[in-house]
């Protein structure tokens, strides 16, 4: 198969419901392909994913029956590769026909030709900016139109791996929110939701940490990880966070780096924007606020309590730290490395991010 070919075979995997980072290898390891085709397949792939509401928009204008899986597929391919990766149309249209089933060619390349001419005038910020409308809504509301939309055009962009001195990689912001713990020689540390393991890996390089996900199958990868890196003083343990199985004030420091919508790492993940609903976010501030109340427990006098999550949203982010500070009125703030502890993806290029942090007396 060529690139397109194999572009479109990976596309109609993740519409039946595949993840597309484990979609995507299988299909490049069988494949023969160079390293150069290898990495157009991803870009193909992720960018269409990623784009698939703006480019469903731009084909539909001239389609007038329902397609096909595959025929959709490979008209989602097309108009990606000549509205966003800006292919030239005659390179674009006849190798995505090429790419598609046989029976569908000639729509194809009738479709194809019409999106390449067409003017565009988007109907709406979510259509243009391919986002499903809560999204948009939630983030405009909760960051205000200016930066809500940056942060939107920020995560439809790819990114650079960043990889760490061991090898490990891991997005910056995440390495900050590890730094930001702060943990010293001889501290005893607990990384509550630690899966797949990149800070609780980083922390173990000054104190003793303990490594817990509630999950078997996360909990062995953070072993597997932390022997590649040849990572001492970590101890893993499958552990529900809500209600720990530790002392009260065991740990210096613990680290809540909690489960939640994601909508920071969207660049990373494409397929992840289509996943989500509207009420998995207050689902998740609920499970937050369990994680955090049960953590609390486990910090000694003097300790200090972190709580970070990958995304954006009031309800996950500003709405916990407000929670956390009602809770433990006598908890001090530690002031954030960030304005008012969220980085947002335009600021630098990274993860949108936010972090909390509070010192118990003592």
């Amino acid at each position: 198969m060529n690139a397109r070919s194999l572009a479109v075979s990976a596309l109609l995997q993740i519409d039946e419901g595949a993840y597309a980072n484990l979609a995507v290898p299988p299909l490049l390891d069988r494949s023969g392909l160079s390293d150069r085709d290898r990495h157009f397949v991803t870009e193909l792939v992720y960018g269409t994913t990623r784009m698939r509401r703006a480019c469903d928009w731009l084909v539909g204008r001239f389609v007038d029956r329902p397609l096909d899986p595959d025929v959709r597929a490979a008209l989602r391919l097309g108009a990606y590769q000549l509205h966003f990766l800006g292919t030239p149309p005659h390179a674009a249209v006849s190798a995505t026909v090429d790419a598609a089933p046989k029976r569908a060619r000639g729509l194809v390349n009738a479709v194809l030709r019409k999106v390449a001419n067409a003017p565009i005038t988007w109907p709406d910020v979510a259509t243009r900016l391919s986002y499903p409308d809560w999204i948009v809504d939630v983030l405009l509301a909760d960051l205000g139109e200016v930066d809500g939309v940056a942060a939107l055009e920020a995560m439809n962009r790819s990114v650079a791996p960043v990889e760490r001195a061991d090898g490990y990689v891991q997005d910056a912001a995440s390495q900050q929110v590890a730094a930001f713990v702060a943990a010293l020689p001889g501290e005893r540390i607990l990384d509550l939701c630690a899966a797949p393991g990149g800070k609780a890996t980083t922390l173990a390089g000054s104190g003793f940490v303990v490594a817990a996900d509630i999950r078997a199958h996360r909990a062995r990868l953070i072993a597997e990880n932390a022997a590649r890196l040849g990572t001492t003083n970590l101890a893993v343990v499958q552990a529900d966070g809500r209600c720990p199985p530790f002392p009260a004030g065991a740990f210096d420091r613990v680290l809540v780096d909690a489960p939640c919508s994601g909508l920071g790492v969207l660049h990373r993940r494409p397929d992840a924007r289509w996943r989500h609903q509207p009420s998995d976010v207050e689902a998740l501030a609920e499970l937050q606020r369990a994680l955090l109340a049960g953590a609390a427990e486990l910090v000694r006098p003097g300790g200090s309590l972190v709580y970070s999550v990958c995304t954006m949203t009031a309800a996950e982010t500003t709405g916990i730290a407000d929670w956390l500070a009602a809770r433990l009125p006598d908890w001090r703030p530690v002031p954030p490395p960030w304005p008012g502890g969220l980085l947002l993806p335009q600021a630098a290029g990274t993860d949108g991010m936010f972090l909390v942090a509070l010192t118990r007396p003592g």
